[in-house]
């Protein structure tokens, strides 16, 4: 009796001591990544903010843009001219394209999943393509179309955005 108790004691230590070891390495390879919890975006103060302060497709500068404080001699006037415009304030775009305007993304939903495109005047860009759980999700894209596919087993699910000689305009498939 003495006997087992000494080996169940001793089991007990060693398989903690491993799984204590073994925590220890997961959590200190996998901090820092990807599997950390998401930040709390903060709510603007101001009701009236037409931009967004998060999305899924864009991070935040990590640099903060400065801010234009009036001189202590001068009362700041409350008129539209006094603010600073987007243009002045906004730090430059490293890309060639610009940010995409709110009115012009547009989300389409299927079984598959959901694309997101920005669509302009005469021609488009792909946001984003999410799959449906248990689906996966085919990019293509040419100078004057888009197509994602949705495939799961024998089911094809597929999104076309085309604009050759006419503005945007998106279809949904399946076949």
């Amino acid at each position: 009796m003495r006997r087992g108790l000494i080996h169940a004691i001793a089991w007990s230590l060693a398989t903690g001591a491993a799984v204590t070891l073994s925590w220890w390495g997961v959590h200190t390879v996998m901090a820092g990544t990807a599997y950390d919890p998401p930040r709390a975006v903060p709510l603007a103060a101001d009701g009236d903010r037409s931009e967004p302060l998060s999305s899924s497709t864009h991070r935040p500068d990590p640099t903060p843009t400065p801010t234009r404080k009036p001189s202590t001699s001068q009362k700041p006037s409350k008129t539209p001219e006094s603010k600073p415009s987007k243009s002045s304030t906004a730090k430059p775009s490293t890309s060639s394209k610009p940010a995409p305007s709110p009115a012009n993304v547009k989300s389409y939903s299927s079984d598959g999943g959901r694309v997101v495109f920005d669509l302009g005047k005469d021609s488009a860009t792909l946001v984003s393509a999410t799959p449906a759980a248990g689906w996966s999700v085919q990019v293509w894209k040419q100078d004057t179309w888009i197509r994602v596919e949705f495939t799961s087993g024998s089911k094809n699910i597929a999104v076309f955005c085309t604009w050759h000689d006419h503005a945007p305009s998106v279809e949904i498939s399946d076949y």
